[in-house]
């Protein structure tokens, strides 16, 4: 069985944020980590190649500085690791990111793809049904759980208070959420072997049926109107009620005053 992770390195948001003039994260100025439910998502296939004896391919889109992402699921148990990088890709939204993805995906043979439900830079939870449309597959998300049995795959999949039982054959993609597993450490004697590992690099020219007017900043019908930082809250009204029904009476005004009620 041949698996492909979808990860991707993202801002360490504990650190801040920084943007561009054109409302784009700048990601060369920020400390970056692999985004949990990617990180999930890896050790799912890890698992699976545990069991199984699966091969791990790792994929990320992101700038060169993206390679220590890969080296670090390299250093995890990955077999092997493809870094999509080019200008012409920058400033891609969800649209132009699956559509490189899948170009890039369309280069390698696989059984299941598995992405990260959403990352935290984002929160769109786009980019790998996007990424299943373009290649023409089904596509679980929210797994919870996942397993295997020959060609047919079984994921529990969570939905509001309850979950589903979903089944498909592969090829199919599946998105994890970080909730999903605890992600294994890195060990020694990864750490030393992803250091000397090769790591294969392709650009705009290594994409498969992909349009110069589906990429980059150019390819993305998505615009940032606006971006900032955190923004501060006031301190706000407080009330100190005599009593019980004192509380309600303030809190249920409140709420007509803004028209909640």
């Amino acid at each position: 069985m041949k698996i492909i992770v979808c990860i991707k390195q993202v801002p360490d948001t504990k650190g801040g944020v920084k943007f561009n003039p054109d409302g784009t994260l700048d990601r060369g100025a920020m400390l970056a980590i692999m985004n949990p439910d990617d990180k999930a998502g890896l050790e799912a296939a890890l698992r699976l190649k545990d069991q199984y004896g699966a091969e791990v391919t790792v994929l990320t889109m992101g700038l060169p500085k993206a390679a220590d992402a890969l080296r670090e699921a390299l250093a995890m148990g990955a077999d092997k690791a493809v870094l999509v990088t080019d200008r012409v890709l920058g400033g891609a939204d969800t649209w132009a990111t699956s559509t490189t993805i899948a170009g890039a995906i369309r280069n390698l043979d696989y059984d299941l793809i598995i992405t990260g439900r959403q990352a935290i830079d984002g929160d769109t939870a786009q980019v790998g049904p996007q990424i299943a449309e373009h290649l023409q597959i089904p596509v679980i998300s929210y797994a919870q759980e996942i397993k295997v049995d020959g060609n047919k795959v079984t994921v529990k999949r969570m939905y509001d208070d309850r979950y589903h039982m979903v089944e498909a054959q592969m090829p199919c993609l599946i998105t994890a959420l970080s909730e999903l597993n605890e992600p294994r450490y890195m060990t020694p004697g990864g750490i030393f072997d992803a250091c000397k590992a090769e790591i294969t690099t392709w650009g705009r020219a290594d994409l498969k049926d992909v349009d110069d007017s589906n990429i980059g900043l150019a390819g993305s019908p998505t615009k940032i109107a606006r971006a900032s930082d955190k923004v501060r809250k006031g301190a706000g009204e407080k009330f100190v009620p005599e009593s019980p029904a004192d509380a309600v009476d303030i809190i249920v005004g409140k709420l007509k005053e803004k028209h909640v009620i």
